[in-house]
This record gives structure tokens, C-alpha cells and sequence, in this order.
């Protein structure tokens, strides 16, 4: 029993050092990607229209505002009434489509994002598998990394471009 147990501690060190540990920037190769440009650009583009639309309702709110400024004291009670709740409900449709941009645009992030994101997990894995490694992390979140860690990042790059 006591040579069992000697012999598993001697093989420990020896099954530590079999394991194969890598890293890789996926933030590097994710801007290295000529999608990642036409995604930004297309987001870029959707935000400014969407940008403008927003700056056309706030110059309407504006103008629409500055009349009922100017008219206020001709106007009856009711009349004023009526005018205050037609510019409220326009500053809330102004607050309500900001958000329903905002959550388009990151709808459309993601849905533009997740193949792009697939592309980069499959090289990874494909890498993992033809390199023999046990684990590959992403840079940056392990606490420590040792020598026997390596950067396979220029790995799954390549493994991409083998890809298109």
C-alpha cells in the first residue's frame, strides 16, 4: 500500500507536466477581422440615423414649445391644458424612442456579433483539439500565468483565415 501510495505522488508531477496550457487575445483577433469594420460601420451608420431622428423630434418639441411660450397668455385655460399635455406626451415619445433605439442598435449588435463570435470559438476549439491542449484561457483573466503557458493567439488567427 505504502509503494501505491509513493508511486501515485512520484506520477503526480509527471501528469501536471502532460497537461498543455494556452492563451489567446480574442480581443485582438476580433479587431483583426474585416467583419468587425463592416459591423461597426453598419452600427455607426444606424446610430446616426437614428441620432437624427431623435434631433428632428427634439427641434419639433423645441419649436412646438416656443409657440405655446409665445401664445400662452391668449390662450384660455383649457386651451393650455390641452397644449401642455400635447408637449408632454411628445418629450415622452422623444424619451421612449431614445430607449427603443438604444435597444435596437444592441439587438442588432448582437445578432451581427454572434456569428462572428462563433467563428472565433470554433477556431479556438480547433485549436485546442490539433494542438493538444488541456486549457486555453483568455489573456488577462488568469491570476498568474507561468512559463509553460502558451500565446496561441496567432494560432486561431491563422486557423481563421484557413477558414474563408
Amino acid at each position: 500500500m505504502k509503494k501505491l501510495i509513493l508511486m501515485l505522488m512520484l506520477m503526480a508531477p509527471i501528469a501536471t507536466f502532460a497537461q498543455k496550457f494556452g492563451k489567446v487575445n480574442t480581443q485582438t483577433i476580433m479587431q483583426s477581422l474585416p467583419e468587425i469594420s463592416k459591423i461597426n460601420g453598419e452600427l455607426e451608420a444606424q446610430a446616426k440615423q437614428y441620432e437624427n431622428d431623435l434631433k428632428s423630434m427634439q427641434d419639433e418639441l423645441k419649436r412646438q414649445s416656443d409657440a405655446y411660450d409665445k401664445g400662452k397668455s391668449t390662450m384660455n385655460a383649457t386651451a393650455q391644458q390641452q397644449k401642455e399635455q400635447e408637449l408632454q406626451q411628445l418629450y415622452q415619445k422623444i424619451q421612449q424612442t431614445y430607449q427603443d433605439n438604444q435597444q435596437a442598435l444592441q439587438k442588432g449588435q448582437q445578432e451581427k456579433m454572434q456569428p462572428v463570435v462563433a467563428k472565433v470559438r470554433d477556431a479556438i476549439e480547433n485549436v485546442g483539439k490539433t494542438g493538444g491542449y488541456t486549457y486555453i484561457f483568455e489573456e488577462g483573466v488568469a491570476v498568474y500565468t507561468g512559463t509553460n503557458v502558451e500565446d496561441v493567439t496567432s494560432k486561431v488567427q491563422a486557423e481563421i483565415s484557413k477558414v474563408k
